[in-house]
Order: structure tokens, then C-alpha cells, then sequence
């Protein structure tokens, strides 16, 4: 049984589910995405949530699959903003240039994440993924639709809650006794994002996976 992670943003930075023969240790990474990943290069699959590859123009189609699949919990999926949008130094001059240049004008939550999703493409465009690593673009909610076969209550509701821990038991066990463990300032949802990122990295090392897109641009389930 080899070593992948499962990483999710959070709070100044990342945190990663590192799932191993042993069980899965918790790490709190920084908030640059090359460093991140230099602390995981022991594993064999890394997916996190977070896009790759940027649009020059239009909408990317692993987004509008992912959105499709998930139906009425479709807005947990943004449109990743076109390479001309990221690039704007702020947000009204985001929304300027994204009615100019065509393709999906950025939500203030999506603007609020620009900086990351800035970060790691320069990280692949650059540096291209971690030796002896694969690294994938995995979604927690189309993560735990493939493992549960439904899309789930809003995480944010005690329904989803619950029906993620459900849905989480199956293949980590004890799950609250597991999240006790997870380092601040990670909140529960981050790290039961990180879990399902994880559960999907397993499926790539086992090659059980589902994809939505088409490479480069992929989400991984």
C-alpha cells in the first residue's frame, strides 16, 4: 500500500491527508504550492483542489462536467477564470477584462482564491509535477459523489456533515477520533475535503479513477 495524499486549501495554507499502510498523518503545509508539494515527494499520487491549467479563452470543459454531474450542488464548482482574468490586479479590473475577453466572469469567492490558482499553475507550467509523483486535480464534492454514488447535503448543513463522515467511515474508520487530530487552523470541512482528495489519489494509484475533461485539464474522481 503505498503513500498519496489527499490536499485541500485552508486558512494561510494547505492541508494534506497523508494516507499510508499505517493509517493517515496530518500535515500543515505553507501557502506557496511548489514548497507544498517538495513535503510530499514521498508520494505516489497527490490530488488537490485546486485547478490545473488555466483557459486562455471559454470555460474549461472538466468544469462544466463537473458541474453537470453534481446538478442542484452545481455552484460548488466555479468556472476557473481565463489566464487574462487571473492576471488583473484586482477585481473590478477582473470583471472588466472578463467581459472582453470571452469567458467566465470571476465570482468574489473565486477572486478571493485567484492567487492560488495563480500559484500552482506557474508551479506545473514551470516546474512541471514532482518526480515519482503523480499529481491530479481532484474536487471533494465530485469525490464523494463517485463514492457514494449521490451528491451529498451542503457540507455546511449537520446533514452533510453527517453524511460525509458516513460516506468517510467506509474507508478511514473513526473518523471524529481521526479529525481530533487535524492540525489548525485547518477547519472540520477542510480536512474532510483533504479525506475525500485522498480517497481519490488511492483510486488513481489502483487505477479505478474517473475523469471528467479532457488532459491537461482533468478532474479526478
Amino acid at each position: 500500500m503505498e503513500t498519496v495524499a489527499g490536499v485541500d486549501g485552508c486558512p494561510g495554507g494547505w492541508v494534506a491527508a497523508v494516507w499510508s499502510r499505517t493509517g493517515v498523518e496530518w500535515r500543515l503545509l505553507p501557502l506557496a504550492l511548489g514548497p507544498a508539494l517538495d513535503l510530499l515527494a514521498g508520494c505516489a499520487v497527490v490530488a488537490v483542489d485546486v485547478p490545473i491549467g488555466v483557459p486562455e479563452v471559454g470555460y474549461r470543459a472538466c468544469d462544466v462536467a463537473a458541474r453537470e454531474v453534481l446538478g442542484e450542488a452545481r455552484s460548488s464548482v466555479f468556472h476557473t477564470p481565463t489566464r487574462a482574468v487571473l492576471d488583473a490586479p484586482d477585481y473590478a479590473t477582473a470583471c472588466a477584462v472578463a467581459r472582453a475577453v470571452p469567458g467566465p466572469a470571476p465570482s468574489r469567492q473565486t477572486w478571493a482564491i485567484a492567487e492560488r490558482i495563480r500559484d500552482a499553475n506557474g508551479v506545473f507550467s514551470t516546474h512541471g509535477p514532482q518526480p515519482g509523483c503523480a499529481v491530479v486535480e481532484a474536487h471533494p464534492e465530485v469525490s464523494f459523489l463517485a463514492m457514494t454514488g449521490a451528491v451529498l447535503p451542503s457540507k455546511r448543513s449537520a446533514a452533510g456533515l453527517a453524511a460525509r463522515l458516513v460516506a468517510l467511515a467506509e474507508h478511514f474508520g473513526d473518523v471524529p477520533l481521526l479529525m481530533r487530530d487535524a492540525p489548525r487552523p485547518a477547519n472540520a470541512d477542510d480536512a474532510l475535503d483533504a479525506l475525500a482528495c485522498a480517497w481519490t489519489a488511492r483510486r488513481v494509484l489502483a487505477g479505478t479513477e474517473t475523469r471528467l475533461g479532457e488532459p491537461p485539464m482533468e478532474i479526478v474522481a
